[in-house]
């Protein structure tokens, strides 16, 4: 099965409208909305008393979602009841996309397979070939639904490979290089590349050439990678040196580093 829409791709409720969910749910997800929109920026720091009284809620939910939030590794205290926005670690990154590259280069070659055992569900395959081997008037072209687009169609193909543990894992990793991943989809050129790559990268599966499915599920992946370091350095650099970029009304304080 395939994760469910992440928490910051979801729609913020209206002024007025009842919250759904859980409160920690809730603050979790809009603070981390602000770190992936980089209106939180590495080095600022807040407290728990201040985001609390933004979100109008106790301190118990807003402590629980900072600390999901440095179990993601995007925040760490400080202090006590302080936190500060960690700095973004492009060696973690370069870890993650390593795993990333062999986890879906494997499950390309698997998918090809064709011994007992191993032959793939080509049901979902042309599931995916109906969403991605389309012209480019069929194409999505919003960024946040395309980045979820993306996601799905990388997830999918894991999961179809059938290890359970490797699919976990995916997902798992999938969550941690978010926050940069989606920034190609936002301020990148990579939507009808990306169509055009998943596009071949079916064909190979479908055609169960292994070899080329390998090679152009590789490159994907590295392109990609290469693409979001760049972005967000420039964006890093963009926020910190536009006087008119604020921190959101909840941020103690804005620490000037460089990157």
């Amino acid at each position: 099965m395939v994760a469910p829409l992440p928490a910051e791709l979801l729609p913020e409720p209206a002024e007025g409208e009842t919250r759904s969910g859980s409160l920690p749910e809730y603050v979790y997800a809009r603070l981390r909305q602000d770190i992936f929109d980089m209106r939180l920026l590495p080095g600022d720091q807040i407290t728990e008393t201040e985001i609390a009284a933004f979100f109008k809620v106790s301190r118990t939910p807003v402590r629980q979602a900072l600390q999901r939030l440095q179990g993601d590794g995007l925040m760490q205290g400080y202090v006590r009841g302080g936190w500060e926005v960690v700095p973004i670690d492009f060696k973690r990154f370069a870890d993650l996309y390593e795993m990333r590259k062999l986890i879906e280069t494997h499950v390309v070659r698997r998918l090809c397979a064709r011994e007992a055992g191993h032959a793939p569900d080509l049901s979902v395959i042309e599931a995916l070939r109906r969403d991605w081997c389309v012209g480019a008037a069929e194409r999505e072209q919003d960024g946040p639904k395309a980045a979820l687009l993306d996601e799905v169609f990388h997830q999918t193909l894991v999961h179809a490979a059938g290890n359970q543990e490797m699919a976990e894992t995916f997902d798992r990793l999938t969550d941690r290089i978010r926050i940069v991943r989606r920034l190609d989809f936002l301020y990148g050129d990579c939507l009808n590349p990306t169509y055009e790559e998943h596009a071949a990268i079916l064909d190979c599966i479908v055609a169960g050439d292994a070899e080329q499915a390998m090679r152009r599920m590789g490159e994907h992946i590295d392109g990609s990678h290469a693409e979001v370091n760049q972005i967000t350095l420039h964006r890093l650099h963009s926020a910190r040196a536009t006087s008119t970029t604020k921190p959101p009304p909840y941020v103690s304080v804005r620490v000037r580093r460089q990157f």
